[in-house]
């Protein structure tokens, strides 16, 4: 598979539904930013609550920022209120490095994740607040859960855009789990047989007696630390067959 198709299999799996919504968001190269951490982990819904940065499609920093991800930013909604914003949604995290006295329950991001996969009648929406001042205290009342990233306590500031990519990170990772492309991406040659292992070590034991690397007459352990070394390696026939050549050039010598 070419690293830059999609794994449909493991895209289908994904909570398309998420809405990442950005409220009153400053600057314009954190639009684009988060623009770009959403397609990067397969998101495309993104909103935006009034952006004191009205011309952000516009902006060279937007733009560049993208990088790719143009189409995220070109589609972006721009709305008036909150409401508007989580229209359709039908379960809002507020995010948010401030704890409140008066919050909802307070999830990391891994548990919001764990929570969206696999449910299909879920509509989530992720809430940010401004680079600055972050998210009002209405508006995080009024969310199901407050996610709070457990970072640095001593330096918990994290960037609007990081915030948002740590987030769709996660929420990939719940979708997906640990699964791997169908087609790994990079060479894989054909998994050596147990005969092939076999006859290696023979040849590589009958090596390493001819040097005088080891004793014959009192091998110790050293043969099964070397099968337990490459039994990790999960070896394939034409590392096998380089080891059988390596061993080869060592008798003939």
């Amino acid at each position: 598979m070419n690293p830059n198709e999609t794994d449909t299999s493991l895209f289908n799996r994904l909570p398309h539904g998420i809405r990442f919504v950005l409220v009153e968001t400053s600057r314009a190269g954190n639009i684009g930013s988060v623009a770009r951490a959403m397609k990067t982990m397969g998101f495309t819904d993104l909103v935006l609550v009034t952006p004191r940065c009205t011309d952000f499609l516009n902006d060279a920093e937007a733009v560049a920022f993208a990088s790719g991800a143009g189409d995220v930013l070109a589609n972006a909604r721009v709305v008036g209120s909150m409401a508007d914003a989580l229209e359709g949604c039908n379960f809002a995290a507020a995010v948010s490095a401030r704890l409140r006295e008066f919050s909802p329950p307070v999830w990391t991001p891994r548990a919001f994740a764990g929570h969206v996969a696999g449910q299909v009648e879920l509509r989530p929406a992720l809430v940010f607040g401004n680079e600055r001042v972050g998210l009002p205290n209405d508006i995080v009342e009024k969310c199901n859960v407050l996610i709070n990233i457990p970072a640095n306590p001593a330096y918990s500031s994290l960037n609007l855009s990081q915030a948002a990519q740590v987030l769709a990170y996660e929420c990939r990772m719940g979708a997906i789990g640990d699964a791997v492309p169908e087609t790994p991406v990079g060479f894989h040659g054909e998994a050596a047989s147990l005969t092939q292992i076999e006859g290696m070590y023979a040849h590589l034991e009958e090596a390493l007696v001819s040097i005088g690397f080891l004793n014959a007459d009192n091998p110790k352990k050293l043969m099964p630390r070397l099968k337990r070394l490459f039994s990790r390696t999960q070896l394939e026939t034409e590392e096998v067959n380089i080891l059988r050549g390596i061993a080869r050039q060592i008798l003939k010598r």
